[in-house]
């Protein structure tokens, strides 16, 4: 069954419907990923995006349990050039359309990635949806163009605390969206990790008396956190912290600098300089907003990691306290998996100087 991939300046790109038919409108993004399609659809930061994956070939390897990010998906759409229909992997547990429609993610395939890519890299992101072959197509435009964006992180952030009980340092993750591959390597340093929803107050953090606060990823807008910023903004000079990508934005505003939009944003692979040893890494991230380099010079924070491609910041650490972001994924199949073990040794240090 055909279907329509329809922009928000009227641009209408047509291919083969998959997955569900529950279309809204979300923002248009590119993901550079040559591997990990799973990990991106399920990635609670892409909730509100309509992914377009560069990779021509997706579904090969299919779908299992074990890869999932998250427990219930909330992308929007996905974008793809061919749909593999018969995926051939020892791990694979259902195909790609079977994912789809059992999460009701909309997509469509056989369409000219490209192109829509070469759109995207010159317009920047825009507002897109799904539409059915015999829509109303100017109605579906006015509808993206009066769309507004939704506050995401009230919808996907766990409203309700848990504990993931170990032996070591005491960790509170302020949770955004985080992914589940987060928690399992922080568990498997030996963390004893408390999550708490986004909303907390500063107060409620402390009387879990944790040796340190990790902020997680998560999805939107970093400057509708208010509360969340000020939560940060009290706790940096109490506690050791770390950000990761919604978290490292939201650690910048605490820290009195500005973010803003991104022309089209870092979705997938992206080579990022470590300004301390000089050593280029290759990172996997999900961000859409950056920080204001210009910004800083009013602040205590100082630029840890930029962006080979364009420059932007890619991780910044405090003067004074002990809190460090990065706008990448610590991943454990790259050289930024050792921000884990800095981390740990961050909050050692603190321990021993208390």
């Amino acid at each position: 069954m055909k279907r329509l991939l329809v922009l928000e300046d009227g641009s209408i790109y047509e291919g083969r419907a998959i997955g569900s038919d529950n279309f809204k409108v979300g923002e248009l993004i590119f993901n550079t990923s040559i591997a990990g399609y799973q990990e991106v659809f399920t990635d609670l930061a892409s909730a509100g995006e309509i992914v377009v994956m560069t990779y021509p070939l997706i579904g090969n390897c299919g779908i299992n349990r074990d890869d999932y990010e998250s427990i219930s998906p909330s992308v929007f759409g996905i974008v793809i050039k061919d749909e593999c229909q018969k995926p051939s992997n020892w791990r694979c547990q259902e195909s790609l359309e079977d994912f789809l429609q059992r999460e009701d993610i909309p997509g469509i395939c056989d369409v000219d990635t490209r192109a829509l890519v070469a759109k995207l890299t010159t317009s920047g992101t825009m507002k897109a949806t799904f539409a059915n072959i015999d829509e109303d197509i100017e109605e579906v435009i006015k509808k993206l163009q009066t769309a507004k964006a939704e506050k995401l992180v009230s919808k996907v952030a766990s409203d309700k605390s848990f504990s993931i009980p170990g032996e070591g340092k005491r960790v509170v993750i302020i949770d955004f969206g985080v992914k589940l591959s987060i928690l399992r390597e922080m568990s498997r340093k030996g963390f004893d990790l408390i999550v708490l929803p986004y909303d907390i107050d500063a107060k409620t953090v402390m009387s879990f008396v944790p040796d340190a606060v990790f902020l997680s990823n998560g999805p939107g807008d970093p400057r509708d956190l208010s509360s969340s910023i000020e939560t940060v903004r009290e706790l940096l000079n109490k506690t050791v912290i770390f950000g990761v990508g919604l978290g490292c934005d939201i650690l910048a505003l605490a820290g009195g600098a500005k973010v803003s939009k991104m022309h089209v944003g870092h979705h997938g692979n992206h080579p990022v300089l470590n300004k301390k040893d000089g050593r280029v890494i290759i990172t996997n991230q999900n961000h859409a907003y950056e920080i204001d380099p210009d910004s800083l010079n009013a602040t205590e924070l100082q630029i840890t990691h930029t962006a080979l491609n364009d420059g932007s910041i890619e991780g910044i650490a405090h003067k004074r306290y002990k809190a460090f972001g990065v706008e990448f994924y610590p991943d454990t199949n790259t050289l930024s998996h050792t921000l884990y073990d800095d981390f740990k040794m961050m909050i050692e240090k603190e321990n021993q100087d208390a």
